[in-house]
């Protein structure tokens, strides 16, 4: 038996293909299918489950219980995971981008940590101030973001500068988390789901107060494209090129902070979806931002409805948050992350 093509072509072989216009555009058209599949299975299963055609019929009709579920409950929870999802994977894609790891996420560098403590104050400490949730959210991530970036200036920024001062300042802003939690423990139940991560209790009320901002850096992000592709050859060639690499990677970090930040105001510390949408989708259609990016956006969006439909259903009528199913996912994805790196570079 003779084989033409050695194991050394492979890798160049499976490139070209992922390079092709048709196969990206297949990818992606697949992907919003399984979005879409997803959507629907969120719609029908629960505690009270329904078929599709009675999904159908309660969005169509005006009266009727079924409505109350589909209307009222599931369609804003299941819009808002994807609103959600999208922009946790679309700011660890822009993050991975800019640091040149795909070990980084919003979680994991302290951006999704800064709006959390942003959040919790708002929420323990100055409730009547609720309706600055949202603002108070990228304040808080975008302040976390700048401090990581002055942390590991000198001469420059370089990504592993600030990955490492990411870790170290969200360990922080995690203890300051849970140091207002102790010292305000008559309100810590009220926000137990926050703190891990959970759509329990969205309504149409929070898709209106989030989806200006998810939609502004979404854009902003998908627009993006192109520079991030640029940053992603490396600082000196990317100032060759003519692009002004540290005001780039600050203006995509206010951005990723915004895109946590629309996240965080609404589920709360959830995890993980910015490190694993980005990294599977990468895997599958390349590394170009210009696909990689709308690729992100649709599969966090998939990933995100599919763990909270687990979590209504695995211990029903009871929910688990949907950030418990992202906790059981997330780490061992990370480690194997982490392992298959190492592996690359030893």
């Amino acid at each position: 038996m003779h084989f033409t093509t050695s194991g050394r072509r492979m890798p160049i072989k499976i490139t070209i293909i992922k390079s092709r216009l048709s196969y990206r555009i297949g990818v992606l058209i697949l992907l919003t299918l399984l979005l879409l599949a997803a959507s629907a299975w969120g719609l029908c299963a629960g505690s009270i489950k329904l078929s599709f055609s009675e999904i159908i019929d309660a969005m169509n009709s005006g009266v009727g219980v079924a409505r109350q579920i589909v209307w009222d409950i599931r369609l804003p929870r299941v819009i808002l995971c994807a609103i959600v999802g999208a922009a946790l994977a679309l700011s660890g894609a822009i993050l991975q981008g800019i640091m040149r790891n795909p070990l980084a996420s919003p979680n994991i560098i302290g951006v999704t940590s800064g709006g959390g403590l942003a959040a919790v104050l708002i929420l323990v400490v100055f409730p009547a101030y609720s309706q600055y949730l949202v603002w108070a959210a990228f304040g808080g991530a975008l302040t976390a973001a700048l401090a990581i970036y002055l942390v590991a200036w000198n001469h420059g920024a370089q990504p592993i500068k600030l990955i490492l001062s990411g870790v170290a300042i969200s360990s922080l802003l995690g203890a300051a988390i849970t140091a207002i939690l102790l010292f305000n423990p008559e309100r810590v139940i009220g926000v137990l789901d926050f703190s891990v991560g959970s759509l329990s209790s969205c309504s149409w009320s929070h898709l209106k107060s989030i989806w200006p901002y998810a939609l502004s850096g979404g854009i902003l992000a998908l627009l993006g494209a192109r520079d991030l592709n640029i940053i992603a050859l490396g600082d000196e060639v990317a100032t060759g090129l003519g692009q002004r690499v540290e005001l780039s990677r600050f203006i995509f970090l206010a951005v990723a902070a915004l895109l946590a930040a629309s996240a965080v105001s609404v589920v709360g510390l959830l995890g993980f979806v910015g490190l694993v949408a980005p990294h599977m989708i990468r895997i599958i259609i390349g590394a170009d931002f210009r696909w990689l990016m709308p690729g992100c956006a649709i599969f966090g969006a998939a990933l995100l409805i599919t763990c909270d439909t687990i979590g209504r259903l695995v211990m029903a009528p009871l929910e688990l948050p949907a950030g418990v199913i992202m906790a059981l996912i997330g780490p061992p994805f990370f480690l194997w992350l982490l392992k298959t790196r190492l592996k690359h570079e030893t």
